[in-house]
């Protein structure tokens, strides 16, 4: 089918249109029945309400948990903010851990609308805080412990290095963000990069160890995932008409001849 960035309008029970700009994509076709990929998103809710929900001290409302079951959650005083998108991986599970210096030690603070993609590993060992709107590709990592001291490798320094991730920070594919550091509202930190120190408000930083490559303009208004995100249950009934409309032709036995024999078509 093709797909790409579209809105969709409803005018009455009947009538359903969707846009969809110049700039489509080609992806395969979804051949699920609509009953299917609601009994899936419903399973997948249950899910992490049941086992990811126990693992937090606070799990915000209307997250959105993609195949939940890589996700990890581990350790005690992790607090996770209305809206978050976390997205595991088969090949690269999302961690998310607190191994503190004692019993019920350390602290995780995730903001409300944070992006979290597959293969992300946020580990503390006193504590990390995160902002709103905060977005991490793939393959981000962030701790505040070297976890080794450097003669002594059975123990951790004995100084706390907190680290703090202020809001609508975006942290870029493969990124680490290390012991100590604290990173300013509305800054990017580039693909690959290794941030070592702190970084200001409304910069690009890349490299190892990052330094500022670019300004971004203080008076130019960025849109956030807070933005996105602020109706979120208008949100989810506008996903739900697409899926109406896209999926209403799938018909039960296509779906599974699709699952059993698929061809170049599916």
């Amino acid at each position: 089918m093709c797909s790409g960035l579209y809105s969709l309008s409803l005018s009455g029970d009947d009538e359903t249109h969707i846009r969809i700009n110049s700039e489509s994509i080609y992806v395969r076709q979804d051949r699920r029945p609509y009953w299917v990929k609601k009994f899936y998103l419903r399973f997948r809710h249950w899910y992490a309400e049941h086992f990811l929900r126990p693992a937090c001290d606070e799990l915000g409302p209307h997250h959105t948990i993609m195949k939940p079951w890589y996700v990890g959650i581990d350790g005690p005083n992790i607090t996770i903010g209305r809206c978050a998108t976390i997205i595991g991986e088969p090949q690269a599970p999302v961690k998310i851990g607190v191994w503190g210096r004692e019993p019920m030690a350390g602290e995780i603070t995730i903001g409300d609308y944070v992006l979290i993609s597959p293969g992300c590993r946020i580990s503390a060992s006193d504590r990390i805080s995160i902002g709103d709107s905060v977005m991490m590709a793939n393959g981000v990592y962030i701790t505040d412990c070297d976890w080794h001291g450097l003669y002594d490798r059975t123990e951790r320094d004995a100084e706390v290095y907190p680290v703090v991730i202020k809001d609508n920070v975006w942290l870029g594919d493969h990124a680490s963000v290390l012991k100590g550091v604290t990173i300013g509202e509305n800054s990017v930190v580039g693909a690959g990069s290794v941030v070592t120190r702190d970084v200001p408000d409304n910069v690009v930083v890349a490299g190892n160890p990052a330094k500022v490559v670019k300004q971004l303009d203080p008076a130019r208004v960025i849109k956030t995932r807070a933005e996105y995100f602020a109706d979120p249950v208008g949100q989810a009934q506008f996903f739900d008409a697409v899926d109406k409309m896209v999926l209403k032709e799938n018909g039960t036995w296509n779906w599974l001849r699709a699952l059993i024999k698929p061809s170049v078509r599916d």
